[in-house]
């Protein structure tokens, strides 16, 4: 390997070891939710409030900071970004309360969209075009190996000695990504001002806002489940709080595997048919899971595979995004990210809600389900209208319908 390509592995990967860290950050506190909840003072409902806390922030974050940084050097932005998540999470020793874990939980997400968001162009910027999704894909494979390893040691960690261990070991690795993108990534020129413009333009297509919107409703379905899966896994399934961390796990293989085999479903079915064939089938396992979580080794079963489907709709709703959004596709890649922990925000807020009504830990689910059914809704409708809109650019004669077709798609 020449000096060149190693460097380039190494920043790639330094890239990779933050998407690690926001990874391990995102879903820890699902599997710490009781260790927090002890810790602060409130109730389990409650504490579903951090995971929509962190989620706000990303919500926030990332397009703000996609569009007002868009002239920043991409170098020097990345390592803003993860110094800031590193000083979040290090300050997390000092929360105690509610509302100072609430704030802490919301400053850490800020950076989370805008850093995939920006790192996945840089990626890409550093290979052969026909190896940009590979080394897009590396990144996002962070988050995977955050699910099978990260988060179940953090959560390990955190059982045993205290809620705030995982925090700041997740702040530490956080800093040495920092250090990683000083050493290894080469400078990388600002995008400049026409390229926020072009940024900005991709939000007057419609398509752009449904596939927005099918991130949004069908993924809260999911998280609506997985935010309070360690209390649902000792009280329904039985099972003793010290093996959560084997929940955890298996979910994070699931992820791992649904993200080798979205590529494949984009390839034999399409993009829309399959987000909106896995949508489906997580409508279906999210409306049983409540009942089949009785028997322990179906609900371990379930919570892989409802760590697979998820996975293969994110690159599918990724692809999406970049097909509609046309020049505007590092604003649409930052806005994805918005877009899940919009949905996180939500799933966690509404399965509190049923949680607090006194339903029961099998009502979540059913919420999630759904919202899942929602998703696909969206998706037949997105679908719906980009077939009207080939069919009116198919039809004979006409330049004008083109137009007329042109401006609906925006």
């Amino acid at each position: 390997m020449s000096p060149a390509a190693r460097r380039t592995t190494f920043a790639i990967l330094a890239l990779a070891v933050g998407g690690f860290a926001i990874g391990t950050t995102e879903f820890v506190t699902m599997g710490l939710l009781p260790q927090i909840a002890r810790g602060t003072g409130v109730d389990i409902a409650t504490a579903g409030h951090y995971v929509s806390a962190y989620a706000l922030g990303v919500v926030v974050g990332a397009p703000v900071i996609a569009v007002a940084a868009a002239r920043a050097p991409r170098k020097g932005l990345l390592m803003a970004l993860m110094a800031f998540f590193a000083v979040a999470h290090l300050a997390i020793l000092a929360a105690n309360s509610y509302p100072t874990v609430m704030a802490a939980r919301f400053l850490a997400g800020l950076p989370h969209g805008a850093f995939f968001g920006i790192g996945s162009v840089v990626a890409a910027s550093l290979v052969s075009h026909q190896r940009r999704t590979a080394a897009v894909a590396a990144i996002l494979g962070g988050l995977g190996v955050a699910n099978v390893v990260g988060v179940p040691v953090a959560t390990l960690l955190g059982q045993r000695y205290s809620w705030h261990l995982p925090y700041v070991l997740v702040g530490a690795v956080a800093a040495l990504t920092v250090l990683a993108i000083a050493v290894f990534l080469p400078h990388q020129p600002s995008s400049g001002e026409e390229s926020m413009r072009a940024e900005m333009r991709a939000l007057r297509r419609g398509q752009v806002w449904l596939a927005l919107l099918i991130g949004v409703v069908g993924f809260g379905g999911m998280f609506a489940m997985y935010s309070f899966i360690t209390p649902t896994m000792t009280q329904l399934a039985g099972l003793d709080e010290r093996y959560i961390p084997w929940v955890l796990a298996a979910y994070g293989i699931g992820m791992v595997t649904g993200m080798v085999l979205s590529g494949r479903v984009a390839n034999r079915v399409g993009v829309l048919k399959g987000i909106i064939g896995a949508l489906t089938a997580i409508a279906v396992l999210l409306a049983v899971f409540g009942w089949a979580v009785h028997v322990l080794w179906l609900g371990v079963l379930m919570v892989f595979v409802l760590g697979l489907l998820p996975s293969v709709v994110v690159p599918l709703l990724q692809t999406r995004l970049m097909d509609v959004a046309h020049e505007g596709q590092s604003l649409a890649a930052a806005l994805n990210h918005s877009t899940l922990n919009t949905a996180n925000a939500l799933g966690a807020w509404l399965g509190s809600l049923v949680l607090a009504a006194g339903w029961g830990y099998g009502a979540p689910s059913l919420v999630g389900a759904g919202l899942a059914v929602l998703g696909v809704g969206v998706a037949v409708l997105s679908a719906g209208l980009e077939r009207r809109r080939r069919h009116s650019l198919a039809a004979p004669g006409s330049s004008e319908t083109v137009q007329v077709g042109s401006a609906a798609s925006s």
